[in-house]
């Protein structure tokens, strides 16, 4: 009773720490307070957080060279922003009998982005499709910082004389 007198004369609220124990601990604080810190200290975690996301990239056996630049560009890009890339070969029909094309394809993705990222195990064949997965390396992923964009400024063009006429043409 002594505690519950004290804390109204505080102002504050008698919390419960530990209520099992002999004797219960309790605390005297302002507990909209604690609630209103608690609840800032998760916020503040969850925006700090990255949540790694798994970007799928598709080929065919038979990709041309451009289409295979053009996704390897887009798998430096998602690497670079920390994400993983899952490039997957796709068989149809009569491609199943050309397993090798899409493993070699699968190879050549791995070895050309091997310094942007890590080969998780080989490609591996499941159904009509061949995949394999590659994770960023932690060092090649820049940490993300808002810098303050500086305003462009442009000269205005002059005016003229004043009043906003038109300079008079000049006369020979």
């Amino acid at each position: 009773m002594q505690a519950v007198r004290r804390a109204q004369e505080l102002g504050l609220d008698l919390i419960l720490i530990a209520p099992t124990a002999e004797p219960p601990v309790a605390k005297a604080m302002d507990f909209g307070q604690w609630q209103y810190e608690n609840k800032k200290k998760q916020h503040d975690a969850r925006k700090k957080q990255h949540i790694i996301l798994v970007k799928e990239l598709k080929f065919r056996p038979n990709t041309d060279d451009h289409d295979y630049d053009f996704k390897k560009n887009h798998a430096i890009r998602f690497l670079g922003e920390g994400n993983r890339v899952k490039a997957v070969v796709q068989f149809r029909g009569r491609e199943i009998a050309h397993v090798d094309l899409g493993k070699k394809l699968l190879l050549r993705f791995a070895a050309d982005l091997a310094q942007h990222g890590a080969v998780e195990g080989q490609p591996r064949l499941e159904g009509r499709n061949a995949h394999v997965i590659i994770s960023p390396i932690k060092a090649a992923v820049p940490p993300k910082e808002k810098e303050p964009k500086e305003r462009e400024t442009r000269p205005k063009p002059d005016a003229g004389p004043a009043g906003g006429a038109p300079p008079a043409p000049a006369s020979n």
